[in-house]
């Protein structure tokens, strides 16, 4: 028997303003030690997944980031359900059920509330555990608690006996005299929580709230390995309705577990004050006795002389109340609601836009980027730098062609596109050095030097020649004065041919001889050829590239690019034929749109936008960026994520949303917003980078390296054409290719 708990995120507890609005409910607030009543309910729940069933969170699509991120504060895994819009608990119950079914059809669901307080832990999972073995022979078993005082705040329910026993009544929130009545004839508070196998809840919507389960299942997307799932728009057809009156108070099935251990719902002033872990903030007191206090950084708040208050301070209001008077606290914001509504919730700032991000990007890119690798990241002999630290030190380590070649791009672009740089001296420097240390005696370029500049390693990398193509490419294209560009290209180009059977893709040197990626720069050199008007013989490389993709690295059904694979181009064995990287489902995604436009090519350009759907799949959360590997399942290989995907994800998307029309291509714009937003996290404010985002958060702590800037660039130029296109105001004239 599995158990699947879920955290049910809905609510705003109005009570508890100015601190819990709308945006940022109580659920999401610490109210009651450091962590937030959301957090703490996961420590409570999360182990009852146990290795069998799964954590599920439903909430907001509102909420999304703070689900999220506080999921990811604790490294805590779960799926999460997001709300298009609120349509009360039924709704909420019913979406995570028909989920928990379809992945096991004997799921036993703990439902239970983000914001309740239980210190407990222990406690609260056997009587969970207790209740699952009700909830397994058909009975919807809530847990009942047994009161400490006549409270006017929570509803009652009539046990029929004590233990696990069918429920003879429930009750609305009583005036104070029924509280004590109720309290007297044996009743229990109703803590909301409710365990029940989720074939019996969808049972009992069918028969008592049709309208709820059909909309739900509905709205219920397509199901796909990925963690954090919106529910479709059909979910707002479900009728707004609680579980006690659309199931709870028809069914015969009805159950109550006594429990008696500290419980409270936490839904006002009063009794976060009970809790004597709800004071925060700096504060003095000078005769000042039984109050709570909660201010923000940098604010004091002084007490004299006064008595039980709540003083709740926050940047835009504060709300001063006496303790007894705490559930009076909604009256308050009746009359907010009427007076002055901007105070019902805090004023969120709008995210960045893409042409606001692009005019950052831009001022970034040439005040900061281009000028500190060209100089702290060239040296005086041409050598570009492999990284430099995040004080602007370079280090001597290996040096690779392909660092050399991707620079020699960057900055040939550059000059090409308008920047006022240096740029000429600094490509004239990189080729001479790239001709004199890396390029063999048979055309071909070795892959690695030493720190000194002596051959280190003598392997032709089909991944290097193709850079090395590029890097000429575009030094032609920028118009570097030097008449052998274009001579050592096509004896670069005759060499890979010759080395190359006549069909089927090109072999790369070492351990993995079968793979996709240094195709798919190849084909990134022969557009850049032909933009450079290259001979015809680009034209036809470039297309033989394509055609290998699309017949051979691009999976027919699952229409997913890979990685590896065997001799006979089929997918390698084991798990390197399983792998699925999202950056390069983006990248090729780029590459083949570009090809399918310019050729006329609609299957090349369906091609792209499957890729790029594909490529969706690995974006998490936790922020929204792109991580680095999947499986050929969709399932997350690696939840690390670098920089380089980041752009792949913007440049896919942009290109992408050109040829796109109505809403797909504003979902397309909004995307590369988003995907620009995701960039920013790992750019540093003098051009410098980070390169790994690590899954548990944060960065690993290490220099950055110079091949990222030919992904940033790229990324930059893609931004800049999109941008004239758009009439973005505020680009300057640079948009590096």
């Amino acid at each position: 028997m599995a158990l699947y708990p879920v955290i049910m995120c809905g609510g705003a507890g109005t009570r508890l303003w100015p601190a819990s609005r709308p945006s940022r409910p109580k659920q999401f607030i610490p109210l009651a030690g450091n962590r937030s009543l959301f957090q703490e309910t996961i420590a409570r729940v999360g182990p009852l997944a146990g290795d069998d069933g799964t954590l599920i969170v439903v909430g907001g699509l509102r909420h999304r980031e703070w689900i999220v991120d506080q999921l990811g504060e604790l490294g805590i895994l779960a799926q999460v359900l997001l709300e298009p819009e609120a349509r009360d608990s039924a709704a909420a119950m019913a979406a995570a059920a028909v989920w928990a079914v379809q992945h096991d059809p004997d799921a036993i669901i703990a439902f239970v509330a983000s914001d309740h307080h239980i210190p407990d832990h222990d406690a609260f999972r056997r009587a969970v555990s207790e209740a699952a073995a009700g909830a397994a022979e058909g009975r919807i078993v809530t847990l009942g608690v047994m009161p400490t005082e006549a409270s006017q705040a929570y509803g009652y329910i009539k046990p029929s006996g004590r233990g696990l026993s069918a429920v003879d009544a429930f009750v609305e929130k009583p005036d104070l005299t029924q509280a004590r009545g109720y309290i007297d004839a044996g009743y229990l508070w109703n803590s909301g929580n409710f365990i029940v196998s989720a074939r019996t809840l969808i049972d009992e919507l069918a028969a008592h709230a049709p309208a709820v389960l059909d909309a739900v299942q509905s709205a219920l997307p397509p199901e796909r390995k990925t963690d954090v799932q919106t529910l479709k728009a059909a979910f707002a057809a479900s009728p707004c309705i609680s579980i006690d009156y659309a199931v709870m108070e028809k069914t015969a099935r009805a159950s109550v577990l006594e429990v008696d251990f500290a419980w409270s719902d936490l839904g006002a002033w009063d009794a976060i004050h009970s809790t004597g872990e709800g004071t925060t903030g700096q504060h003095i007191f000078e005769d000042a006795e039984g109050c709570l206090v909660r201010a923000p950084d940098g604010v004091l708040v002084a007490a004299l002389g006064v008595r039980n208050l709540a003083i709740v301070v926050e940047e835009d209001a504060v709300l001063v109340c006496d303790l007894s008077q705490a559930q009076g606290v909604k009256k308050v914001v009746d009359r907010i609601r009427t007076t002055s509504a901007r105070h019902l919730d805090f004023a969120i700032a709008p995210q960045e836009g893409l042409a606001q991000g692009a005019a950052r990007f831009a001022d970034w890119m040439r005040l900061r980027a281009l000028p500190v690798w060209s100089t702290l990241g060239q040296s005086t002999d041409g050598a570009f730098a492999e990284v430099l630290s995040l004080d602007g030190r370079p280090l001597s380590l290996p040096r690779r062609a392909r660092v050399q070649a991707r620079q020699i791009y960057v900055y040939a672009n550059a000059g090409l596109n308008g920047w006022q740089g240096p740029w000429r001296g600094i490509v004239e420097r990189g080729l001479a050095r790239l001709y004199a240390d890396y390029l063999r005696p048979d055309g071909l370029c070795r892959t690695q030097l030493t720190p000194e500049g002596a051959p280190l390693d003598e392997t032709a990398y089909l991944y290097d020649q193709a850079f090395v193509l590029f890097a000429l490419a575009s030094a032609k294209s920028a118009g570097i004065d030097d008449p052998t560009l274009e001579a050592r290209a096509l004896r670069l180009r005759d060499a890979l041919l010759a080395a190359a059977p006549e069909t089927g893709g090109f072999t790369e040197a070492g351990d993995q001889p079968y793979q996709s990626n240094a195709h798919m720069h190849l084909l990134e050199a022969c557009l850049g050829w032909e933009a450079a008007e290259g001979d015809a013989g680009w034209t036809a490389l470039a297309d033989r590239v394509v055609d290998l993709a699309m017949t051979r690295f691009i999976d027919t059904e699952g229409g997913f690019l890979r990685e590896f694979f065997g001799p006979d181009w089929m997918p390698a064995s084991g798990e390197d034929g399983r792998l699925v990287e999202p950056g390069h489902q983006f990248e090729w995604a780029w590459l083949l749109a570009r090809v399918g436009r310019a050729r006329g090519r609609s299957d090349v350009i369906k091609a792209a936008e499957s890729l790029y759907a594909y490529g969706r799949r690995g974006l998490a959360d936790r922020p929204m960026i792109a991580v680095d590997a999947l499986n050929d399942d969709g399932s997350v290989r690696s939840r690390r994520a670098r920089l380089w995907p980041q752009t792949e994800w913007l440049k896919a998307s942009l290109v992408l949303a050109q040829s796109a029309g109505g809403e797909e291509r504003g979902r397309l714009m909004d995307e590369a917003a988003t995907a620009l937003r995701a960039l920013w996290l790992y750019l540093t404010p003098d051009g410098l980078w980070r390169d790994k985002h690590l899954p548990q958060g944060g960065f690993l702590d290490e220099p950055a390296p110079a091949s990222s800037l030919y992904h940033i660039a790229a990324a930059f130029g893609q931004l800049c054409e999109t941008g004239k296109a758009e009439g973005f105001q505020g680009l300057p004239d640079i948009g590096l290719r």
